[in-house]
């Protein structure tokens, strides 16, 4: 069953390639959805798919940005079907 997810990248997220990995590792994957830097310094991306293809991509990422994560924050919220491939947000 879809879903879609808000998660949350707290930690050394931003000026260090953040984006461009959660881009690149969502395309190893049946996601689709954006990422993007807050201006409270955390990275937000929102990623619509299989709960079991999204859990495999959450864990891509945190393996491959762990020494930069403090925490992630992940929440189902209401799937739309409005998201076309994984993009930056500037």
């Amino acid at each position: 069953m879809a879903e879609r997810r808000e998660i949350i990248f707290r930690g050394r997220v931003q000026g260090v390639g953040f984006r461009d990995t959660v881009r690149r590792t969502a395309s190893r994957f049946e996601v689709a959805g954006t990422v993007r830097n807050e201006p409270d310094g955390t990275v937000r991306c929102i990623a619509e798919g299989e709960a079991t293809e999204l859990d495999r991509f959450l864990e891509a990422v945190r393996t491959a940005m762990e020494a930069n994560l403090s925490a992630v924050e992940s929440r189902t919220v209401g799937v739309r079907g409005d998201l076309d491939g994984f993009r930056i947000v500037r």
